[in-house]
């Protein structure tokens, strides 16, 4: 997509995420074919929804047809995909014999869907399992941020089907839809403080005058800036530790927007009345999702000190991004 189909693109899904969250949500992508998009133009599709999403505070099952969609494309839109537990990345099902036992977390979709899929390990190898969502138990995820509905998820079942895919590459991408959503709130996050730094007066002059302020929204800025550009850098390399290094970056950028906007807007930040605490929560829980920032840099560390190399040169034209 691009030039007026992709402005027309980014306007409805912009609507779409600012009027509906949830199966709402959901059903709204449905009618603008945001599936088919992620097929035809993976970019476009995730970059725009994701960050749109974020910003929004809003929540969708989109995060399972993305990894669907690199695992097995035929039940993108027909099954619900078990995650890793918080903080991990690995494979969140074990499959011995003709049993497979699964501990995760699943998004909203898994009680909308007769199916989930399952990535489990199997002796030194990894497969695509399928089970029904009725033989999984799941407990609602309440703590930091129960809007995003999230779900525990365990169970033991017999597998309905059992295939290949490439949990590695799915895991990537997902990465990169969800440092667009980190991106996303962070955005929103810095746009709050900037209004109240414009809004609030102190000793007569509004404090976005205030050299400190200034500085702070400004740091907020640059993390939020170098978490983008290392996004763009991810999708020209697409290899899974840009995809990586995308992630954790994000989640860094996330905390310093937390820290920095919070106190620029001070008391009326610690309330509840205001909309900061929700982005706040929302960035620390998908920081979390698929590996959280700390983890996912000591891992990258431990790669290089293993390889003895560094990652190749991307491109620097501006014209390629």
């Amino acid at each position: 997509m691009d030039g007026a189909d992709l402005e027309l693109f980014e306007r409805s899904l912009r609507h779409a995420t600012e009027e509906h969250s949830g199966p709402a949500l959901d059903a709204a992508l449905e009618a603008l074919g945001w599936s088919d998009a992620l097929v035809l133009d993976p970019r476009a599709a995730i970059s725009i929804l994701f960050e749109l999403q974020g910003a929004a505070n809003a929540s969708s099952s989109a995060l399972d047809q993305v990894l669907l969609q690199a695992l097995d494309p035929g039940a993108a839109t027909s099954s619900a995909v078990v995650l890793p537990s918080a903080g991990r990345w690995g494979a969140p099902g074990q499959l011995h014999g003709d049993r497979v036992s699964v501990s995760g977390l699943g998004t909203a979709a898994l009680a909308a869907r007769d199916s989930a899929v399952v990535v489990a390990e199997s002796g030194d190898k990894q497969v695509v399992v399928v089970v029904g969502t009725s033989a999984l138990t799941r407990r609602p995820v309440s703590g930091v941020d129960p809007w995003l509905g999230l779900v525990q998820v365990t169970g033991e079942a017999a597998p309905e089907e059992i295939g290949s895919g490439d949990w590695g590459a799915a895991v990537a991408l997902g990465r990169l839809a969800l440092s667009h959503e980190i991106v996303g709130a962070s955005r929103k996050m810095l746009d709050l403080a900037r209004q109240h730094a414009l809004e609030r007066i102190q000793f007569g002059t509004p404090i976005s005058t205030f050299q400190a302020v200034r500085h702070r929204l400004a740091d907020t800025l640059v993390a939020i800036e170098t978490a983008d550009a290392m996004l763009d850098a991810a999708w020209l390399d697409r290899s899974p530790p840009t995809a990586a290094m995308a992630k954790a970056l994000a989640g860094r950028g996330a905390r310093v927007a937390a820290r920095h906007c919070q106190q620029v807007l001070a008391g009326i930040g610690f309330t509840t009345e205001h909309d900061f605490h929700r982005y706040f929560r929302r960035t620390l829980v998908l920081d979390q999702l698929l590996g959280d920032s700390r983890s996912l840099t000591k891992e990258l560390g431990v790669e290089l000190l293993a390889s003895r190399q560094l990652p190749p040169l991307l491109p620097l034209d501006a014209a390629s991004i």
